[in-house]
């Protein structure tokens, strides 16, 4: 009885002691296989993700516009918004007091006084009777580009994305 008991325990030792030093091909190739599964459906989604954050910030983008430009009509204030290229910043002051967007896609800005701008710091003023002026922002993203044009007659904002125009920037 006692010998069996030892052989078991020998055999138990005797397995836990096997050492493999490295690993097999098959072993190589298996977690090869599965890593190259795991970026191949990893790609795909952050491509995805920017467009959608490109997305986000051009409505963002076309939200505060419409909110500066009706604030300043219906408050009959003045209102600004400011833009820094080099911080990729949107700044504005309304009702609510001064608030701060990072844009991360934010390219260039079309003025109809002043052209395209595209480094530096702009601000636009919407007076009490709106904005003075019509403009463009541009966002630029990995692969697609965006334009949110502000009509200063209307009021109205319209956000173009393609490759339809020219982003500046």
């Amino acid at each position: 009885m006692t010998a069996k008991k030892a052989e078991r325990a020998n055999m138990r030792i005797s397995k836990i002691g096997i050492c493999n030093n490295g690993f097999t091909l098959l072993e190589l190739i298996v977690v090869i296989f599965i890593v190259s599964m795991m970026l191949a459906f990893s790609f795909p989604y952050f491509t995805v993700m920017d467009e959608g954050n490109l997305k986000s910030e051009a409505g963002n983008v076309a939200s505060i516009l419409r909110y500066m430009n009706d604030s300043a009509l219906a408050t009959k204030e003045t209102y600004t918004i400011k833009i820094n290229f080099g911080q990729k910043t949107l700044s504005y002051k309304g009702p609510e007091g001064e608030k701060t967007e990072n844009l991360t896609n934010l390219s260039g800005l079309h003025l109809q006084s002043r052209g395209t701008v595209s480094d530096g710091e702009v601000i636009v003023f919407f007076g009490p009777t709106g904005a003075s002026e019509s403009f463009t922002v541009y966002l630029k993203g990995e692969k697609s580009k965006t334009a949110i044009t502000f009509n200063s007659l209307s009021g109205r904002v319209k956000v173009t994305t393609g490759s339809g125009f020219k982003v500046q920037g």
